[in-house]
């Protein structure tokens, strides 16, 4: 009977910390004045309609001209009304030729979905390291879970669009190529941890603007 009684109470605490994150408002838009946190920025005090509108990605970002691609954002940063909705989105443009390198978004899982062109698309699985990748074209969508290193590439003869959903208002990012070649890490401890060469990896720090 004490055993029927104390499993009603563990529950409950069991429970308690995921309660607490329970919306207890409507929103809580961001004020960019302050500082981010890792549960978000805190509330404005006074919001209008504008703080949920964003036409950010209503055009083409600038290209960088080492991969051929822009990036449009529209996370917390720039749109504040998706603070702690766990939600934000992004405009991939890419020139033929371009391409997203390998990367990733340690907080939050992404959905492609292809407007124009074709791009090939993959993700590397963290166990097994298993490859999963497909063609895709106007109309198809691709997911790819949250942390795990994936790529975008325009694989079509024409220009390539895509709007990305990501599940964080804030998902960050790592591109694996300038993690590695675009700091001071002096180059005998990239050479180590990549099995590179002396040649090649100095030949990455040039072209991606490392040092060491």
């Amino acid at each position: 009977m004490a055993k029927m009684v104390l499993l009603p109470v563990l529950l409950s605490f069991l429970l308690l910390p995921f309660a607490s994150l329970a919306l207890t408002q409507d929103f809580c838009v961001a004020d960019l004045s302050c500082s981010d946190t890792p549960a978000g920025y805190p509330c404005k005090s006074s919001v209008s309609a504008n703080d949920f509108y964003y036409h950010g990605l209503a055009g083409m970002g600038k290209i960088n001209p080492l991969i051929k691609a822009a990036v449009t954002p529209a996370f917390v940063g720039q749109f504040p009304g998706v603070n702690g909705l766990g939600i934000s989105a992004a405009r991939l443009d890419m020139e033929v030729g371009g391409v997203v390198p390998l990367h990733t978004h340690p907080a939050g899982s992404e959905l492609l979905f292809v407007t124009q062109g074709t791009v090939a698309a993959g993700f590397i699985s963290s166990g097994s390291n298993t490859p999963y990748t497909k063609t895709l074209n106007a109309g198809d969508i691709m997911v790819f879970p949250q942390g795990l290193l994936h790529y975008q590439y325009n694989a079509g003869s024409g220009p390539a669009v895509a709007l990305v959903a990501f599940s964080s208002p804030n998902p960050g990012l790592q591109i694996t190529d300038f993690a590695l070649f675009a700091n001071n890490l002096p180059s005998a401890v990239v050479e180590k941890v990549t099995f590179l060469d002396d040649a090649t990896v100095k030949k990455l720090k040039s072209v991606l603007g490392g040092s060491g």
